[in-house]
Parts: structure tokens; C-alpha cells; sequence
């Protein structure tokens, strides 16, 4: 009864014209943000932050507008893996193996309309799953002390930064940078500089959301402008869209399973919807035999993929709004949205701001059916996306983070700023160095920092009290799993070759 109290909160604010508005149109730019090859749910919410602040919303319809262009950045991740065999973002890259074969076969527009029913499905039970299981994970965090809270962070560097990258060397620098970045500013115990090099501009610190720009953003502009050419060009030409009952029903059993897989991989911190989308594919492909046809354009491998990954970003929101720890990249610059609102993601956030979380769950609902109802009878306008030249698209881009770091800030060195965090993104990406754990340094850093001093202070410097609990000790021993298992998971488990002409 109280779930549905609180849904029925959640659904008083979401329903409301102005909400229902910023969700679709959420819908529609994630969309096409999922369409264009390269930029992906994390760099299309860092784009569209600015907006937020520029709009004056609030939390509430803030949050409803960034979690709707980040399940339609999901969702339509598959349009340019399916028609160009280049996946949207990484959680897309198992689509192409199955959907770019069978667009090659003349059913484009099959394969697009399957996509989107099994990322409706996934997203769907992962909101679902969200709605029971949050509630129950935040009264679990009223237990966290400082100790507790410092290994959680711990294990949030080494699960995140572990899969965000092939080299656990290289993840760990990141993280390092990003720690080194937070440190900047005065001293909240002791009120001295650090490393602010005498300019004033930096005592206050650096603003998450320049370097979230800077290194998601502006950093993929310049990324583009090397590795794309003026034009874009679609690979398979989309005709006729229909709906293929047929294999929707004959998928039916693939997309339930691979939402629950996805759902439990999104929910472990730094697992995200790469991880879910990998893990479905390859165990419907077990599932279904070497006689399942796996690869050669089967409507189950364009299934099981899109329902893992949009359940995963659905489950990735579970540990952001319960623990402040974001489950995946994009849930990180959510997070830095949030803080930036002055709304600290947590346990009490169930209880001091319902509004908040059901507001969001709700429209979350109502952002899956917008979704589907969208993504089949205007799936020819998303296609045309692919064809927007880059001398049109990247001015666009640049103007919006511009525009929008300035008005939020009103400092030029802020803009100077997330131009220097563009060009070390840039930099970073050529060196295959992962931005997203910079990003968890920069965000967690203060909070890590601050929960490490309230436990020394408290055990009076002894080191001990940090695995003084079982809950410690649990996180200490998931995080060194966590930082090592991508190790022994990369040996035993080849990704499969993407499928070319």
C-alpha cells in the first residue's frame, strides 16, 4: 500500500502539463542524441545540462527531462547500429551483430520495430524494479556509517573504473585525476589552499559540471572532427516499417529474461548497460545452440541485446538515488545534476523529497510508452538524423555548452576552463584512458575525503575501524572483486567480432 500511496504522489506530479511536456520532449532529443554514432546517453546529458539552468526548472522537472534523453538516448542507440553497423554507444555494440545482418536481408525496418519493443520491455520492468527495490536498498543505507560509506566509494572507483576500461592501470590514473581535481579549492577543515596555484578563480574549487562539459562534450566535438568526415551517410536504406508480430512473439521469452539480467547488472555499481547488454546476448546465444543462427541476422540477437541494455540503465538509477553512488557513466553526470540542485542522492532522499523520486519514477513510466509509441511511426524522422551534416551539427553543440556553462556560471575563465577539460578529454580518449572515472573523482572526491576524516577522528587515528563492521568488510572485499574480475573476465569470455561487409 505504500508503494502505490507513493505512485500515486509520483503520478499527481508527473502527470501535470508542464511534466508530460519536458518528458517527451526529453524522449524525442534522447532519441536522436541514441541515433548519432559516438555520442551516447552520458555525452548527450552532458550537452543538454546547461539547458536545465538556463530553463529555471526545478528538481523535479530537471530530473524528468535528463532521465527522458537518457532512456531515449537508449533507445536510440540501435537506429545506427542496426542501418549503419556503427553502434550509438557502447551498450549498443552487441545490436550490430545480429541487426545489421538482418537489415542487410531487407528487414531494416523489422529489425528497428523489434528494437524498440524489447527496449520498451527492458526499460519498463527495470522502472518496475526500481519502484520495489529502491525503497527497501535505502532503508538498507541507513546503516552506513563513515567507514561503510568510504568503502562504498571505494568500490564505486574500482567497479566503475574497472569496466570502463581494458587497462586497470589506465583506470586507476583516471581515478587518481579525478581525486587530484577534487582537491582543488580551500581546505573545508582547515581553510588553506589547495593546489589553486594562487588564482582565485579556483578557491572555490572547479565546477563538476565545466569539467563534465569539457570532457563529455566539448572533447567530442574535437573527437569528431578527426574521426568523421563532413558527411554522414546512411549504410542500409530503410523502406517499408511494419510490425512483426511474429518475431515479437517469438521473442517474448528472450526479452523477459535479458531484462532481469540486465536489471541485476545495472544495479551493481559500475556493472551499467554495457555490461547488461553483453551478458544477455551471450546467454540467449548459449541458450539458443550452435543451430540458433546467432550472428547471421536472427530476430532474438536484435532482441536480447536492446532489452539488457535499456533494463541496465534503468537499474543503474537504483544505486544513484539510494546510495549516491552512480551505477553507470551516464548516471554520474546525473548525479552531478542533482548536486548541483542541492539534492543529495541517498537514503533520506526517500524521505525528504518523495516528490523527487516518485515525480521521477512515474514519468519514467509514462517516458517508456511515449518512447514506443515514438520510436515505430516516426522511426523515419530519427533515421534522417544519420544524414545531418557535421558542419551543422557541431556548431550546434558547441553553442549549446557555451551558451549554457555561461549563463549558469557567468565566468569566463569557467569557459576557458572547459576548454582545457575538452582538449585533456581528447587527449585521454586518443591515450584510451577512460573520463568517466575522472568524473566519479571529481563528484565523490570531497564526500570519500570527508567520510575518511569523521573515521579517524572517531576511532582517534586508528586505521582499523575502516573493516570495523561486516558491511566494511563486504564492500572492501566486492571492490578488490571488483577491480580485479574484468581481469579474468576479459581471458575467459571474447567479445564476438562485429559483423562487416
Amino acid at each position: 500500500m505504500e508503494i502505490l500511496s507513493n505512485l500515486a504522489l509520483g503520478f499527481s506530479v508527473a502527470l501535470t502539463p508542464f511534466t508530460l511536456m519536458l518528458a517527451v520532449i526529453g524522449c524525442f532529443l534522447g532519441t536522436i542524441i541514441g541515433a548519432l554514432p559516438g555520442l551516447g546517453p552520458s555525452n548527450g546529458v552532458a550537452i543538454l545540462i546547461p539547458i536545465t539552468f538556463t530553463m529555471g526548472l526545478d528538481a523535479t522537472s530537471a530530473l524528468v527531462l535528463m532521465t527522458s534523453v537518457y532512456y531515449g538516448a537508449m533507445y536510440g542507440g540501435r537506429i545506427s547500429s542496426i542501418l549503419l553497423n556503427i553502434p550509438g554507444d557502447e551498450p549498443a555494440l552487441m545490436t550490430t551483430l545480429d541487426g545489421y545482418p538482418m537489415a542487410k536481408k531487407g528487414r531494416a525496418g523489422d529489425a528497428l520495430v523489434l528494437s524498440g519493443v524489447a527496449s520498451f520491455v527492458g526499460a519498463l520492468l527495470a522502472t518496475i524494479g526500481l519502484m520495489f527495490l529502491a525503497p527497501v536498498l535505502a532503508r538498507v543505507a541507513y546503516l552506513f556509517g563513515p567507514s561503510e560509506y568510504f568503502a562504498l566509494y571505494l568500490l564505486a572507483f574500482c567497479t566503475l573504473g574497472g569496466l570502463a576500461s581494458n587497462n586497470q592501470a589506465k583506470a586507476a590514473i583516471a581515478a587518481c585525476i579525478g581525486l587530484g581535481i577534487a582537491m582543488i579549492g580551500l581546505d573545508t577543515v582547515t581553510g588553506m589552499p589547495r593546489l589553486t596555484f594562487g588564482n582565485l578563480h579556483l578557491m572555490d574549487g572547479v565546477d563538476f559540471l565545466v569539467a563534465i562539459v569539457g570532457l563529455f562534450a566539448i572533447a567530442e566535438v574535437f573527437f569528431f572532427i578527426e574521426s568523421h568526415g563532413k558527411d554522414t551517410s546512411i549504410g542500409v536504406k530503410l523502406e517499408k516499417v511494419t510490425l512483426p508480430i511474429r518475431d515479437i512473439v517469438s521473442s517474448g521469452w528472450t526479452m523477459l529474461r535479458c531484462s532481469v539480467l540486465g536489471f541485476i547488472a545495472g544495479v551493481l555499481p559500475g556493472a551499467g548497460a554495457s555490461l547488461g547488454s553483453f551478458l544477455a546476448y551471450m546467454s540467449e546465444k548459449s541458450i539458443a545452440g550452435p543451430n540458433g543462427g546467432f550472428g547471421t541476422g536472427v530476430p532474438k540477437g536484435v532482441a536480447a541485446p536492446e532489452a539488457g541494455n535499456n533494463a541496465a540503465a534503468g537499474g543503474a538509477l537504483v544505486p544513484m538515488l539510494t546510495l549516491g553512488v552512480p551505477g553507470s557513466g551516464t548516471t554520474a553526470v546525473l548525479l552531478a545534476l542533482l548536486m548541483t540542485l542541492n539534492i543529495t542522492p541517498g537514503p533520506t532522499l526517500f524521505a525528504e523529497r518523495p516528490e523527487v523520486v516518485w515525480g521521477l519514477i512515474a514519468s519514467l513510466l509514462i517516458a517508456n510508452f511515449v518512447l514506443l509509441l515514438m520510436n515505430v511511426p516516426l522511426v523515419k524522422i530519427f533515421v534522417r538524423v544519420l544524414q545531418v551534416p557535421a558542419w551543422v551539427l557541431l556548431p550546434g553543440v558547441t553553442m549549446i555548452s557555451f551558451v549554457g556553462i555561461y549563463s549558469l556560471t557567468g565566468s569566463y575563465f569557467d569557459l576557458l576552463l572547459m576548454v582545457a577539460f575538452g582538449a585533456l578529454g581528447y587527449v585521454l580518449r586518443k591515450l584510451d584512458v577512460p573520463t568517466v572515472p575522472i568524473i566519479l573523482g571529481i563528484l565523490l572526491g570531497n564526500e570519500m575525503e570527508e567520510n575518511l576524516r569523521r573515521a579517524m577522528v572517531i576511532s582517534d587515528g586508528d586505521w582499523t575501524y575502516l573493516f570495523s563492521s561486516p558491511i566494511a568488510i563486504g564492500l572492501w572485499i566486492a571492490a578488490v572483486a571488483g577491480f580485479m574480475a574484468p581481469l579474468f573476465l576479459r581471458k575467459l569470455l571474447k567479445k564476438p567480432q562485429m559483423i562487416t561487409d
